[in-house]
């Protein structure tokens, strides 16, 4: 019997193996059927298990060769058509009118995909959550995707996805492998865990029967990896899937599920701030709040979305590049929360991410007044929640050389340019630290942060200083899966020109200024529709720094490799 009183326990008879079956909860609720991965046992499920418990029924069982569970003679009886077997002989005892919930963590995962791709699964599973363990028979036909296509990109992810998979080579290995863990792994993994995964020891993990567990274990990968990578089947399924991408997994790369939608019509994509193990052991919580979600939406009949709904925030979106990118996410379908200086404007920008699929909520704030922006952080928190992605769009233009612009200038400029960025950092980012869940920054820069002119001193400068704000902040948040991204747009057509102001001149040439900088915008025809792709796209893949605009990316490249062109052509009187 287990430790826990509140965990019953059975066992389930399948292709001659008895499998060890543990239950929760109440058993007229929705089934969830957890399946753990190598080298662990039912027991890693412990605190999802616990959370879960409280509102579904609750199955775990040790697969066969783990645990309590009884051990497969042969290599063969490892085969993944016999693991899929065991799943679906334990939700027919568990569940037997009632289809179930499935959750897979690792090789869970690989032979949980096994039983959902059969034909008709979605008749005996109601939907599927995987973590950190792809299909083998997707694994294969991605593999050979980009064989077939070798670009440079292409072989990285290979490059990259066989230095994470090493030890799947070991373990093919005749001796190698099990000596290790007879050695002296199985006694030191819990040390492995807290120094790679940071995982806090504590009672029951590992389990007590690791090392026998992982020395069976490797028979997994001798019975499957081979056979199953080199010759792929075709391997659809009609079950929602939800893909949890842990974003520190040092196993499983995020690309690995690119292209999945071919084989997943209903594909729920999320991502969670957490490692390879440290998902389940240290963030079990969160992990059952994801499953109950998607648990909650499939059993209401709900159509489960094509990505997760992100809630976004984006500063100065009343116009140009804000709104071009409030209504780029909200294409996405996501939740897009806007501030603008001008309410009318926000909440028209807040209307039209409504109509394009997402939905839109407005409010006024003034960036650069840093206690306005902490409000507005506790008011979106407190009725939207906790956002996923921050954009720092707000921004001014000003011409005018060092000694032409007043103080008056200088802190008008930096106010809404720098600390507009600083203050949005400051407030976003705390809550999405504390939140634990990860998340993006996008701050707004310009080519002018490293196109120096002497008709910009103001606004280069401002610039510049976000430019490397967006460095500095990134090495603090990335060991809390949160990314930051700067984006360097060069002349896009936007009313900023309308609105930038000029040292020394009068209004009457203010006017004239202006009106002459927005017809050159004009004629460039660069939209902002454009720098709002390159925006998701640096979210999606966590580039660092994104030039947009020809102009912005040939200055980037001349100021790395002849800065002093740069230097000479900032004196051209520009402005």
């Amino acid at each position: 019997m287990s430790e826990n009183p509140a965990v019953r326990r059975r066992t389930v008879h399948s292709a001659g193996i008895d499998l060890a079956v543990f239950e929760q909860g109440d058993p007229e609720a929705p089934t969830v059927l957890l399946v753990h991965g190598y080298p662990d046992t039912h027991r890693v499920w412990d605190d999802v298990a616990a959370e879960l418990a409280a509102d579904h029924h609750v199955v775990r069982y040790d697969v066969r060769g783990a645990g309590e569970s009884s051990v497969p003679t042969s290599r063969a009886e490892y085969r993944l058509p016999l693991l899929a077997a065991d799943l679906f002989a334990v939700a027919d005892a568990v569940s037997p009118d009632r289809p179930v919930h499935v959750v897979a963590h690792d090789w869970g995962s690989l032979q949980s995909w096994e039983a959902v791709t059969e034909p008709g699964a979605e008749r005996r599973l109601a939907s599927y959550t995987t973590m950190s363990g792809p299909c083998l028979d997707h694994m294969g036909h991605w593999i050979r995707h980009r064989m077939r296509r070798p670009t440079p990109r292409h072989l990285r992810q290979l490059l990259v996805q066989s230095a994470h998979s090493w030890y799947i080579a070991a373990f093919h290995l005749p001796f190698l492998a099990p000596a290790t863990w007879r050695l002296g792994l199985a006694r030191a993994w819990p040390r492995v865990l807290r120094d790679l995964e940071a995982v806090r020891p504590r009672a029951g993990h590992p389990q007590r029967t690791l090392r026998q567990d992982a020395v069976r274990g490797i028979e997994l990968y001798r019975a499957n990896m081979r056979p199953t990578l080199r010759n792929p089947r075709e391997r659809p399924t009609e079950v929602p899937v939800q893909l949890i991408t842990l974003r520190r997994d040092r196993y499983v790369s995020a690309f690995l599920s690119e292209g999945l939608e071919r084989w997943v019509p209903s594909l729920t994509r999320r991502e969670l701030n957490a490692t390879h193990w440290s998902a389940l052991l240290e963030q079990g919580p969160v992990v059952a709040q994801m499953v109950r979600e998607f648990t909650a939406r499939i059993d209401s009949g709900g159509e489960p979305s094509g990505a997760a709904q992100q809630l976004v925030v984006i500063t100065g979106a009343g116009s140009g590049i804000g709104r071009a990118t409030a209504l780029a996410f909200g294409e996405q379908g996501a939740t897009v929360v806007v501030c603008d200086l001008d309410q009318e404007a926000a909440e028209r920008t807040a209307e039209l991410v409504t109509l394009v699929g997402g939905v839109g909520h407005a409010y006024r704030v003034d960036v650069s007044d840093g206690a306005a922006v902490d409000d507005f952080a506790r008011q979106v928190a407190a009725a939207h929640g906790v956002p996923d992605v921050l954009v720092n769009n707000a921004g001014i233009g000003h011409s005018g050389t060092f000694l032409q612009t007043s103080e008056k200038e200088w802190q008008r400029v930096l106010d809404v340019n720098l600390w507009g960025v600083i203050h949005g950092c400051r407030a976003f980012g705390a809550l999405m630290v504390e939140r634990d869940q990860g998340g993006h920054i996008v701050n707004l820069a310009s080519a002018a942060a490293y196109l120096p002119s002497k008709v910009l001193a103001a606004y280069a400068t401002s610039k510049a200083a976000v430019l490397m704000l967006s460095d500095c902040l990134r090495a603090e948040l990335a060991d809390s899966g949160i990314g930051v991204s700067a984006i360097c747009p060069g002349i896009v057509n936007t009313n900023i020109t309308r609105t930038s102001t000029f040292s020394g001149l009068s209004a009457t040439e203010q006017a004239a200024k202006q009106a002459r900088a927005a017809r050159l915008y004009a004629r460039r025809g660069f939209p902002p529709e454009k720098v709002a792709a390159e925006i998701v796209r640096a979210v999606r893949t966590g580039k660092p720094v994104v030039p947009v605009t020809v102009e912005a990316k040939v200055a980037r490249w001349v100021g790395r490799l002849a800065p002093g062109l740069l230097r000479r052509a900032a004196r051209i009187n520009a402005g």
